[in-house]
């Protein structure tokens, strides 16, 4: 058996066991497989009061390279001198994703699709999440449209919420359209081939970048953290690289925030319950204080938000080749985001990161399952109905949805030690540059950037604390465990 044939069976084996340990499923029921079987494309009605026919607009999409679940398409015009209308199309997946049904039951049950070095694990099967519920180029569409007007200073002065037939124009991807609005790359020919899209663009970054600055004028974090993408030779696992993030990326992660910000004051007004994704205030705010007292820095006592921001943009300034070590501290510290109930009436706590009071997770319902409850939620509040959900379902989902999310994520990171285990099999005794990543009573870990991996300090880790520079030297691997070992270099 070639080297690369191991290397993808074994990590498909490793991956769904790791799957199955964290209580996800790897695989869809029979049942979910005969229903996706008996499914066929949703007719759209021609003239049905509900649904606006903006087919016609220069609509396109931008995600991943290699991605086939697009879940949102754009649309931006002039509205005025000084402002912006910005629609953001969101696929309708409810309308072919029944409630209580048997694609339903898994999505419920693993809430989140996952992504891993050895294979993708959708949370709906691929005849719809890249088909039948997915924003595919010169296919017409149901969806869910945001619509803003934004001010030049980032305000959003008009918001609604309706459905619509719309027909994505063009498939682009973060890397090339990022190149373009960088100035270092020519405009992707896709986006060429549709007129005036060019400008589309241009006013869309225009707009994500006063909506990212009123953000950070409230005390949004600017944080740059590197995910490994594995990298493959055919069958043969060559690397770990980091993905790093661009304007692009940017672009639409700043345009999903604020639609984001729209249906969770969509359902408020509308006196509708909603699971809210939020970040507590971080517990650990004394550790990120003393990170930037080592630094020459002064944070206060009491977490704020717009202070540790203005620290991260003065660091990022002083030592960009550092900063993304210095995000992936301050990441770790600030702890990991939950979802929660908001009930008619009452508040929970804000989103820390973003500074955002009102959030909730509604953009991508072909890869997480909050944001195809959210979907039920405002289509329901649409049609002046009662929600699918009562609010001791949605307390509960919102416990499961946590706790399958870090789940997942789990699953993801043991997955890239499985891999990097792999990858650093015939390099034991080699000196690496670390930053420490994890410091606790049950042990100390690395990461290393080349191939990007994390692994755990077993000689040599005391004194040592999440940020902290450290040369280290590798001393074993365990692929089958995911284990990789390190000693403190001198």
């Amino acid at each position: 058996m070639s080297d690369g044939n191991r290397h993808v069976r074994e990590l498909h084996e490793l991956a769904d066991a790791a799957m199955r340990a964290r209580g996800l499923l790897p695989d869809f029921s029979d049942a979910a497989i005969r229903q996706v079987r008996s499914l066929a494309e949703v007719v759209i009605e021609s003239g049905a009061d509900d649904i606006r026919d903006l087919r016609s607009l220069p609509w396109s999409s931008i995600d991943n390279d290699d991605s086939r679940d697009l879940d949102q398409i754009e649309y931006a015009e002039p509205a005025g001198a000084h402002a912006v209308r910005l629609l953001v199309a969101i696929a309708d997946v409810d309308g072919t994703v029944e409630p209580s049904s048997p694609v339903d039951a898994h999505a419920r049950a693993n809430t989140t699709s996952v992504y891993t070095a050895a294979r993708i694990y959708p949370m709906l099967p691929e005849r719809l999440s890249t088909d039948l519920t997915s924003l595919n180029p010169e296919r017409d569409r149901l969806a869910l449209v945001f619509e803003m007007t934004v001010t030049e200073d980032g305000l959003l002065s008009e918001t609604g919420i309706y459905r619509a037939a719309v027909r994505n124009k063009a498939q682009l991807a973060y890397r090339s359209v990022a190149a373009w609005l960088e100035g270092v790359g020519a405009l992707p020919p896709r986006a060429a081939s549709v007129a005036g899209l060019d400008s589309q663009l241009r006013l869309q970054d225009r707009v994500a970048q006063s909506l990212k600055a009123r953000r950070h004028e409230h005390g949004a974090l600017s944080l740059e953290t590197l995910e490994a993408e594995a990298v493959f030779d055919g069958e043969l696992l060559v690397d770990l690289r980091p993905d790093p993030k661009n304007r692009a990326r940017e672009l639409i992660e700043d345009l999903m925030i604020a639609a984001n910000g729209v249906s969770a004051r969509f359902l408020k007004e509308h006196a509708v319950p909603s699971l809210r994704r939020i970040l507590r205030a971080p517990k650990r705010w004394d550790r990120i204080a003393a990170r930037a007292r080592r630094l020459g820095e002064q944070l206060p006592e009491a977490p704020d938000g717009r202070s540790l921001n203005a620290f991260l943009a003065r660091r990022r300034a002083a030592d960009p080749d550092k900063f993304g070590d210095l995000s992936l501290a301050v990441v770790k510290l600030l702890g990991s985001g939950e979802y929660a109930v908001e009930m008619p009436g009452e508040a929970v706590e804000a989103h820390f990161g973003l500074a955002a009071r009102d959030y909730t997770h509604s953009t991508a319902p072909n890869r997480r399952f909050p944001d195809l409850i959210t979907q039920r939620l405002l289509k329901a509040a649409l049609r002046g109905r009662p929600g699918p959900y009562g609010a001791d379902d949605l307390r509960q989902l919102a416990q499961h949805c946590t706790l399958q999310e870090d789940n997942a994520a789990k699953v993801e990171r043991q997955v890239r030690k499985y891999a990097a285990a792999m990858l650093l099999e015939g390099s034991v005794g080699r000196h690496f540059d670390a930053i420490v990543t994890g410091a606790s009573p049950q042990g100390t870990w690395v990461r290393i950037r080349n191939p990007s991996a994390e692994g755990k300090i077993v000689k040599g880790f005391r004194g040592l604390d999440v940020g902290d520079h450290v040369r280290v030297e590798l001393i074993h691997t365990d692929m089958a465990r995911g284990y990789i070992d390190f000693a403190r270099s001198g």
